[in-house]
């Protein structure tokens, strides 16, 4: 087994007998979003997905995009990129900064219908003069078009910047619905690389709605206490592997493996 992948996980698991709050952070969301087997088997079971790669050069711009907007946070100044785009704002100076930044801490909120502690970790925000705050999201890629956030794939960073405004909201802070993309892309017209990457930065405004989320946890809550596991997104790609492999004979000569079961009461789920 993989040091980084751990198929029967025993921590982080929706128990329906327990009165304890759940916590449910803004990517789980997502995942039930996408597929709600996945979620199921995530959350109720134990049997995450594998895990990507990292994306390191991504996590290193994030961490650049922090400082540099940190520098004036602390001096209560505007970016030069906001004053390029005309905005009248300031990275917001809070006390919290750096715990909502904080993967597995992030901006929480309990959420009593649901029993649900939701969390989500936000990159940044911008506030104005009358301190209505504006959710910030650092985004990175390479390409040759021009960036933007028009692509079907990119439905999650929209549902993620208005999850982050609801959480902030319901924290008691006034928020934007209008929200912004930090949006790098790393050049490819350069004569040489000469150890270092060049990106022009442009600065995407989304204005979108948060009033899909309060039914989407509900729903979310039914998914989990359901006692056999969901079906699958049609386009899931994750479950169709699942099923085609399982539709293909093992041929006798092929390196042994046990399939493992798990059971949830008289359903039983092939791994």
């Amino acid at each position: 087994m993989s040091q980084y992948y751990n198929p029967g996980r025993t921590k982080n698991i929706f128990n329906p007998e327990s009165e304890e709050a759940f916590k449910l952070s803004r990517s789980k969301i997502e995942l039930f979003l996408n597929c709600p087997r996945c979620f199921y088997m995530d959350r109720r079971l134990g049997i995450g997905r594998p895990p990507g790669f990292p994306f390191n050069l991504n996590s290193a711009v994030d961490f650049l995009l922090k400082k540099e907007f940190d520098l004036h946070r602390v001096s209560g100044e505007a970016h030069p990129l906001m004053k390029t785009y005309g905005l009248d704002l300031i990275p917001f100076n809070h006390e919290k900064m750096d715990e909502w930044r904080e993967n597995f801490k992030g901006v929480q909120y309990f959420h009593e219908p649901s029993n649900f502690i939701l969390t989500g970790a936000v990159d940044d925000l911008w506030v104005d003069k009358k301190g209505v705050v504006y959710v910030v999201d650092y985004k990175s890629t390479s390409k040759d078009s021009e960036v933007n956030i028009d692509a079907e794939w990119q439905e999650g960073y929209k549902n993620q910047m208005e999850f982050y405004q609801w959480l902030l909201r319901n924290n008691g802070f006034k928020v934007s619905d209008t929200g912004y993309f930090v949006y790098c892309n790393g050049r490819r017209d350069m004569k040489a690389f000469d150890g270092k990457l060049e990106f022009d930065v442009k600065i995407i405004p989304y204005t979108g709605s948060d009033s899909w989320i309060e039914d989407t946890i509900m729903d979310a809550k039914k998914c989990l206490l359901l006692d056999d596991i969901p079906e699958a997104a049609a386009e899931c790609d994750y479950c169709n592997y699942r099923f085609a492999a399982q539709e293909k004979e093992i041929k006798p000569d092929a390196p042994s493996r046990k399939t493992k079961t798990k059971k949830v009461k008289t359903q039983t789920t092939l791994i």
